[in-house]
């Protein structure tokens, strides 16, 4: 088949393309270019008709889109996991690449759906003061880029390295165009292909290029984002295009990186870490044949134990079954193509020239149910570097494939300083027991690692391992690692959206990000405010109680009753030591009971539950005979389509007889919503 591209909301079908090969059989499977497109004319129908309809949709509704392309998609999967073998990779590797893929655009959609508001923008930290009176504030608000969001993406991950980035994208409210590596685009055409046929997304939301990206790089703008994943020799290039430098068009790279595993000063051949240790090198040789951007290039082992550890390593990678990933016993396919076996053969034999080959190599061997010349197979190759402080290649050279370095060391300080010898990469994993040697290493090689892996006989069981990025943490390490941040919660939608700092009144402030804040109007009537529904509260629906007054009695009956006699409650004289106090003073959990009977409304009603409180500060002392009062104030709504009930948080300020300021705190309340 010739793969399309998606352009301007059509496919387009070039006449010819350049081959690409079946990974294991070597057999023609496809015809890849991107002769004919018009890549000007994608970017601006990107900007012009995908950005404006998904800017017009809140973060919650964005969400709830991409929830149902991924459920939709995975309706499709036993298809994907058919063209995935030609890739090279097994069912589990595909497990990583499709079901994960799916697994990170739900946690998106959830996330963003729990952190995130009901509006097309994200008012960002605190308000900030600028004047004495209060008249002047500041707030960060994070907007959606008016831009195009290029995906570039690589050949070993052909779904969930799209997905990954996609997920993210489409929350923030910015159109995206996926340009795979060209090898394995197959697998990629064929998931757009499902998108675009599921009627889900919104035109202009995502367009696919199968081919070179042409001359687009001429035509991006300040709006405009790049995301690469791949080589460092090509992000390199691709950030130093002229019209990136001259536009700041912003660049994420995740770029290849000799990532380490260290063994513990605290192991022995005894201990579970030691084993841990062992099944996670073999396990990061092997997964999708070695080529992943975060597989065990190092493996630093305390130097009594290279021994034991070269053993066991070698003797669990000699039974690894190699050949054909269709077949079901097959624990290791090939690289992807023919072309990257070559070059691991080349990096292996560089390698070799400073470091000892224990087992595998460059040399032809046997593979189950499948042509070793025709294949794209390498077999699983461990090094050993004996003077790892002098010979460099092992921290240098990276064969993209089933291939890592065993190196010794004496110290922690050791082992952290061969791991920072990477000059920087995407992971890092340590297995040890001793929680002193953990510490150690976070504080020593963090500077230099995007992620750590601490892993140890009680986390095991429930880790993810060294290699597998979650959608929860960011992906990317500083360095020859591109410098790059991908996924890592929200933290990867805001890499969408820009941060502007919007100067007003608070009257303009509240305006501007929905979002009620203190000095604007309040809104006050004879309508008690838990009188009132989801839908008729509005920003600034104010209550101010009635006053009460705080007696010794109340205190010393709250602290009898509750248990709580704490020497500023109970006892004058330490009480008046204290230089906080100066005497005896109230509770501050009786001052939040006594709010709660100063603006609660008890009769039931549209308020179904208070679920908690946020943001508590107690400012003053409240002392016997103070007088408080409270002014409960509406300060943002937060409602979710399909429920009979939306979240509200209320500003709580308590005051005494003197307008001072006792306690602030956030309330929230679930109201139902209006029949």
């Amino acid at each position: 088949m010739i793969l399309g591209s998606f352009a301007e909301g059509q496919w387009h079908t070039p006449v010819d393309g350049r081959d690409v090969l079946d990974a294991v059989t070597g057999n023609l499977i496809a015809k890849v270019s991107s002769d004919g497109l018009d890549f000007e004319a994608m970017l601006k129908y990107g900007r012009d008709v995908g950005g404006p309809a998904l800017r017009k949709m809140t973060f919650h509704e964005r969400a709830l889109m991409l929830k149902a392309l991924a459920t939709k998609l995975n309706e499709y999967k036993d298809e994907f996991y058919d063209l995935s073998y030609a890739t090279g990779a097994t069912k589990a590797d595909t497990w990583i690449d499709v079901d994960g893929g799916f697994g990170t655009m739900f946690t998106y959609s959830s996330k963003a759906r729990i952190e995130l508001p009901d509006e097309p923008f994200f008012p960002e930290g605190n308000t900030e003061r600028l004047s004495r009176g209060g008249t002047f504030l500041g707030q960060h608000v994070m907007v959606p880029l008016r831009g195009v969001a290029v995906h570039i993406n690589a050949f070993n991950f052909p779904c969930w390295g799209m997905l990954e980035k996609l997920a993210p994208t489409l929350i923030a409210g910015v159109p995206i165009i996926v340009k795979p590596a060209s090898g394995t685009a197959f697998l990629t055409e064929r998931m757009v292909r499902r998108m675009t046929e599921s009627g889900i997304l919104p035109d202009g939301a995502v367009q696919l290029v199968c081919g070179s990206v042409g001359d687009m790089f001429e035509h991006l703008n300040c709006q405009d984002s790049v995301s690469f994943t791949g080589s460092a020799t090509t992000g390199l290039m691709l950030s130093q295009h002229p019209t990136v430098v001259k536009n700041a068009v912003r660049f994420i790279s995740e770029q290849d990186s000799l990532n380490s595993s260290i063994l513990g000063i605290d192991a022995s051949p005894d201990s579970p870490e030691f084993d841990l240790f062992i099944k996670e090198v073999a396990q990061e040789m092997t997964t999708k044949a070695g080529q992943k951007c975060t597989a065990i290039r190092r493996a630093i082992v305390p130097k009594n134990l290279i021994g034991p550890v070269s053993d066991a390593l070698s003797a669990r990678l000699a039974k690894t079954i190699i050949g054909n990933p269709r077949n079901k016993n097959v624990r290791m396919g090939a690289l992807a193509n023919l072309g990257q076996r070559t070059e691991v053969h080349e990096r292996i034999a560089e390698m070799a020239e400073e470091n000892e080959i224990i087992l595998g190599g460059t040399s032809a061997f046997d593979v189950e149910d499948a042509d070793y010349e025709k294949g794209a197979f390498v077999a699983p190759t461990l090094l050993y570097c004996d003077k790892p402080f002098e010979k460099l290649k092992a921290h240098s050279v990276e064969a993209f494939g089933p291939v890592s370095t065993l190196m010794p060391y004496d110290t922690t300080e050791d082992a952290i300083t061969l791991a920072n010898m990477g000059e920087g990469s995407l992971v890092a994993s340590l297995f040890s027991y001793d929680k002193q040697v953990a510490r150690d290493v976070v504080m020593g090689a963090g500077a230099f690692h995007g992620r750590l892996a601490i892993i140890d006989r009680d986390s095991a069981k429930e880790s993810t391992g060294h290699g597998s990025p979650m959608p929860h943490l960011k992906h990317g390490g500083p360095g020859r690692a591109g410098g790059g941040e991908e996924m890592g919660g929200i933290r990867g939608v805001m890499h969408y959206m820009q941060r502007v700092a919007v100067q007003g009144s608070p009257d303009v402030i509240t305006a501007v990000t929905n979002k009620w804040t203190t000095g604007s109007a309040e809104l006050v009537d004879a309508a008690h405010p838990f009188r009132k529904n989801f839908n008729e509260i509005q920003l600034g629906t104010t209550l101010h109680t009635k006053p009460r007054t705080i007696s010794l009695e109340d205190i010393e009956h709250f602290a009898n009753f509750t248990g709580d006699t704490f020497y500023a409650h109970m006892d004058e004289e330490a009480a008046a030591a204290n230089p906080f106090f100066g005497k005896r003073v109230a509770h501050g959990y009786l001052l939040l009971s006594f709010a709660a009977g100063l603006f609660v409304d008890p009769a039931p009603g549209p308020v179904l539950a208070n679920y908690g409180l946020s943001d508590l500060q107690f400012m003053q002392p409240v002392y016997p005979g103070d007088t408080i009062r409270v002014r409960l104030v509406c300060k943002s709504k937060k409602g979710r389509p399909g429920q009979i009930y939306g979240e509200v948080r209320w500003d709580v300020t308590i005051t005494n007889q003197d307008d001072d300021v006792c306690a602030n705190y956030e309330l929230l309340t679930l109201n139902e919503r209006a029949a």
